[in-house]
């Protein structure tokens, strides 16, 4: 089989399609033929650093073989899956424990679901447990036309809240507007301070949702209003932000949301992404395809997340 293969750390051009052995499944494992593997920010990081072989840390495909006590999936079922820490997803066959991966309903196609699990149960996360938002409560989402920023965009006004979208550059702005952010400001670094004090006639917003990196934060923090929420999950973007305890203004909170937290069984993982693929099926939620690339390609899609000109999904097809 065909795998993308990382020799040594560095940027898009080490990137490697290389012809690897079929893997072959063990006890309580399943080998899957790729269809759909997603492309996040993190897989950039991944690379930078050379943590893992064969990069990616998720995607969709059929089921090829069952290894041995694997009794909730059989050849032929159409499943998805979260690699979080063995990543291996940028393949033409995966092989993974039977309990990372969830069933598909026939309602959720292939990119739908291969665009949907790892963003969309990070957004779940920090919607439904670090920051549980409620009817009435005023959000700023950071990178609002971004695979996570739409997500959360959509699931923040599915329980009930208000959005205020941040994007990069004019052209994003529709895009998060069609997510159903109620305002989107134009911003880079810290200039939308004054706009989202203006917004919310200068209480600040009870939850900022900031992917941003340290370049932000601290203005992120200054728009929260009093016992607000600043969810935070930008470090791999730029510098971890530095504060100390008595600096925290306005008794807010500070959260760092780590996705693996959310799903620590294979129960609350299906359970979760369950929840996801119902409002898809209700037609709450919808993922946005930003770029579909062939497997020998993945280089050029990395090239082009890093770019910060994509919006929504990358994918990339075996």
């Amino acid at each position: 089989m065909r795998a993308i293969v990382i020799d040594e750390a560095g940027g898009p051009d080490v990137l490697q399609l290389r012809e690897l052995p079929s893997p072959r499944p063990g006890p309580g494992e399943i080998l899957v033929d790729v269809r759909v593997a997603g492309v996040n920010f993190f897989d950039t990081w991944i690379r930078r650093e050379r943590v893992a072989e064969v990069p990616g840390a998720e995607g969709v495909g059929v089921v090829a073989e069952i290894g041995d006590g694997v009794h909730e999936f059989a050849p032929g079922d159409r499943v998805g899956w979260l690699t979080p820490t063995t990543h291996s997803s940028y393949a033409e066959q995966v092989v993974l424990p039977a309990g990372l991966a969830v069933a598909l309903p026939d309602a959720v196609d292939d990119e739908t679901a291969g665009a949907l699990l790892l963003q969309g149960l990070t957004a779940h996360h920090f919607t439904t447990v670090s920051h549980p938002v409620q009817p009435g409560d005023v959000t700023l989402v950071h990178a609002a036309a971004g695979g996570v920023g739409l997500m959360l965009t959509q699931l923040v006004k599915a329980r009930g809240g208000t959005v205020i979208g941040l994007v990069s550059r004019p052209e994003k702005v529709e895009v998060a507007t069609e997510a159903g952010a109620d305002h989107v400001l134009i911003s880079t670094g810290d200039a939308f301070v004054g706009p989202v004090r203006e917004l919310t006639g200068g209480a600040g917003v009870h939850a900022v949702f900031d992917g941003a990196g340290a370049t932000t934060f601290a203005a992120s923090l200054d728009v929260l209003r009093t016992h607000g929420t600043l969810v935070f999950y930008g470090p791999l973007i730029g510098e971890v932000p530095r504060i100390a305890m008595n600096e925290i203004p306005r008794s807010t909170r500070i959260t760092y949301g780590v996705t693996e937290d959310h799903i620590r069984t294979p129960e609350e993982l299906r359970a979760h992404a369950g929840e996801l693929f119902a409002l898809v099926e209700k037609g709450e939620l919808t993922v946005r395809i930003g770029g579909r690339y062939p497997l020998a390609e993945a280089a050029r899609a990395h090239a082009d997340i890093e770019s910060r000109a994509t919006t929504g999904k990358l994918l990339l097809f075996p």
